[in-house]
């Protein structure tokens, strides 16, 4: 279910977090920075380009204030980079972990879907199996796409439920699970071998064994759009712009200087 009483979930998902985002955002900035420091660059800088606008035709005072804003400049940015690196890394985890949710939409009972699965040595290409659990079946006969080292699979969910399928291949099976949902699910596009960084990113479940002859397993979820504002957004552009300006509003609130 993606509405309640009328209200789009995922939108009110993303709001939700944006402004709680924006509100922790604003209030590490004040327990970690030096606000007089940066009170006090911010008014040099604005006395630096009033200078510019007041001695405009004093060409040594212009060049002298436009030295003096780009020191300025440089000690502002030193002062606000410390608080960065206290919400930087908890927000990247939260955005991975929170667009296994609102990033893709989960497949709909009778909605066709592709599996498809990449194996290390094509000559073991034709010995891929997949076995469906009840609720799932196959549409069409797999294709083998050699060039690719790959196999894919037309299937089709019978109802609601989350699946676990299985690739089999020399005596060895692998398991990939699939959403197949109306509401917002965790969701996990690839079950990969290695690529650590790529996994973080995009995968949510284990990584397969370092000894298996599979290299990935893919289902082909759709992305989610978010309507907002007259305009269809990406969650994650839609959190950044939501956070700044709730970020901006506390800050005024709380009287806190960014």
């Amino acid at each position: 279910m993606t509405e309640l009483f009328g209200v789009n979930l995922p939108l009110l998902s993303v709001v939700l977090v944006s402004v709680v985002t924006g509100l922790v955002m604003v209030v590490v900035f004040r327990y970690t920075s030096d606000q007089k420091a940066i009170r006090s660059a911010k008014d040099k800088l604005k006395a630096h380009l009033l200078a510019v606008r007041l001695f405009q035709d004093q060409l040594p005072v212009v060049l002298r204030s436009y030295g003096r804003i780009l020191r300025g400049t440089a000690t502002y940015l030193r002062l606000a980079f410390r608080p960065l690196l206290f919400v930087i890394i908890p927000i990247t985890v939260l955005i991975v972990q929170l667009d296994h949710y609102l990033g893709l939409v989960p497949f709909h009972a009778g909605e066709a879907f592709l599996i498809a699965t990449q194996i290390s040595n094509a000559n073991t290409l034709d010995e891929l199996s997949l076995q469906l659990p009840p609720g799932l079946v196959t549409t069409a006969p797999p294709v083998h796409v050699p060039a690719n080292n790959q196999v894919v699979w037309r299937v089709v969910a019978e109802k609601d439920g989350r699946y676990d399928i299985d690739i089999g291949v020399s005596g060895q099976t692998f398991s990939k699970n699939i959403a197949v949902s109306s509401g917002i699910e965790r969701l996990s596009p690839l079950r990969l071998r290695g690529r650590f960084w790529e996994r973080l990113f995009v995968s949510a479940e284990p990584a397969m064994p370092e000894s298996s002859p599979l290299e990935s397993i893919a289902v082909n979820y759709s992305g989610r759009s978010i309507h907002f504002a007259w305009l269809d957004w990406n969650w994650i552009w839609l959190f950044f712009v939501l956070s700044l300006v709730a970020g901006f509003l506390f800050k005024e609130i709380l009287g806190i200087e960014i």
